[in-house]
């Protein structure tokens, strides 16, 4: 959590007064302010949030899938031919 003197940016939020009720509650069990709450818990939102987008999660069916494309991968295709040789002549005729 970033100290007082680092914080250079505000951030407003209207909720209803009971939803205001819980937050000021949940600070007061803490032993925190609800600024200090409200920071925490937006943070920890947001890091989570970003976590589940960065983290891939398979099924074993899918699991095994992945791990026989990567160690046994099929043979390209025409399309994929075509797209390796019109990559090859953009990164060529870009130099």
């Amino acid at each position: 959590m970033p100290n007082q003197q680092t914080r250079t940016a505000r951030l407003e939020a209207r909720i209803s007064p009971d939803m205001l009720s819980i937050v000021k509650r949940a600070a007061e069990i803490q032993g925190r302010s609800v600024s200090d709450f409200v920071v925490s818990a937006a943070q920890e939102a947001a890091q989570r949030t970003i976590e589940e987008t960065a983290i891939i999660r398979l099924s074993i069916e899918d699991q095994q899938a992945l791990m026989e494309a990567i160690l046994n991968p099929p043979e390209p295709n025409d399309a994929l031919r075509k797209a390796a040789a019109a990559y090859k002549r953009l990164i060529s005729e870009s130099r």
